[in-house]
């Protein structure tokens, strides 16, 4: 299938900064039977578990929202000159691919309205901001930054560097709003509480025509955790809370069909939930 799409009034479009083999299984899902795996690989391979290396493969992508109001964009990916002490291939990135992909599909940074966090990890946030003449500066400077309030005190309470360079020049700049996690934007965007992942990770609801779709951040990551959705990721803040998060978010989408825009599914990255006697799996689209 092909971008962009149509959901009534709204179009959906996304910028992928990687798709590539990502994690061992067992190290993000460390409650992982051991021989779990070797019963799903003949539908995780190629597109979601890479044959050659063994790993997960996961999208990093920012998603593209144009609504009859607004342009929106959510999560910003992981940036440039990012300062990342877990994974060295996001440790101060040089390649702007991102950046170069937004202006291709026409994107002025100047002309984004609105910038939806689903919450502050690094590779959510990093093109909040660039470095400018050695100071960060926000990528969009008209853009008023959508942040569940809990999620910014409690990146700020950890004082990471994701929260010194994506988070903190924009609260600076005046340029955040730190809101409820069930805050309405208007009739087409509003935000659902999805904790676990983070304290204040949320979903991005959008509708228009009485069509639905909701982006769900990191409160999942991987087809096979709609099988499986007891199994924490390795970086849960709460783990059990994320289980129970999923849990409910899987169930709501079987039952009301709505499109899901995941973070990190491999492309394209959208589908649906289904039931699958007593489990629940995704079909992508096209």
């Amino acid at each position: 299938m092909s971008f962009p799409l149509q959901l009534g009034e709204i179009r959906i479009d996304r910028i992928v900064e990687m798709e590539v083999p990502f994690l061992a299984p067992a190290d993000a899902f460390p409650d992982m039977p051991a021989a779990c795996l070797d019963a799903h690989r003949h539908w995780l391979e190629p597109r979601a578990l890479c044959p050659e290396t063994g790993m997960l493969i996961i999208a990093i992508q920012t998603w593209v929202i144009q609504t009859p109001e607004h342009l929106i964009l959510v999560d910003t990916c992981i940036g440039c000159d990012k300062t990342n002490h877990y994974f060295s291939n996001w440790h101060q990135r040089q390649d702007d691919v991102w950046y170069r992909k937004l202006l291709e599909q026409g994107i002025d940074p100047n002309a984004v309205d609105f910038v939806f966090c689903t919450h502050l990890h690094g590779d959510h946030c990093g093109w909040n901001t660039r470095l400018v003449d050695g100071r960060w500066v926000p990528t969009f400077r008209n853009a008023t930054y959508i942040i569940a309030k809990d999620e910014v005190a409690h990146s700020a309470a950890q004082n990471a560097p994701a929260y010194q360079e994506s988070v903190l020049p924009i609260v600076e700049s005046g340029q955040v709003m730190a809101v409820d996690t069930d805050f309405r934007l208007n009739e087409h965007v509003r935000l659902s509480p999805t904790l676990g992942h983070t304290p204040g990770h949320v979903a991005v609801h959008l509708s228009s025509q009485d069509q639905h779709a909701v982006l769900c951040g990191d409160l999942i990551h991987s087809p096979i955790q709609c099988l499986y959705p007891d199994w924490p990721y390795w970086i849960d803040h709460d783990p059990v809370q994320a289980v129970d998060t999923r849990k409910r978010f899987l169930a709501e989408r079987c039952a009301d069909q709505h499109l899901v825009l995941t973070a990190h599914f491999p492309s394209p990255s959208a589908g649906h939930v289904l039931a699958d006697k007593d489990q629940y799996v995704f079909r992508f689209l096209g």
